[in-house]
């Protein structure tokens, strides 16, 4: 059940200039903890996390023109510091 806790890395500018030093985010499911991605990246990636910070991103009101909105969902992030000489190959280049 671990390797569902992690849906997919999040990759954005600023996440490709953390991989550079051993920093990489991923979207994970609302109920995950520390621990429980810890063992998860182990179980998938065959990594050690030294560090594990997460960040509940809130929904916001998203606009299409001058009246049409819509709601995009709120998710939660785990930014995730490799053990020294780690690395994963998850962000293109």
């Amino acid at each position: 059940m671990d390797e569902f806790l992690i849906k997919r890395p999040h990759i954005t500018e600023k996440a490709a200039m953390l991989s550079e030093s051993g920093q990489y985010v991923f979207i994970v499911q609302p109920h995950a903890s520390s621990a429980e991605i810890k063992k998860a990246l182990k179980k998938i990636y065959d990594v050690d996390a030294v560090k594990i910070n997460i960040i509940n991103v809130a929904a916001k009101q998203g606009r299409y023109g001058r009246i049409r909105t819509e709601k995009k969902p709120g998710f939660k992030k785990a930014m995730v510091t490799l053990k020294k000489g780690q690395s994963l190959d998850i962000i293109p280049h």
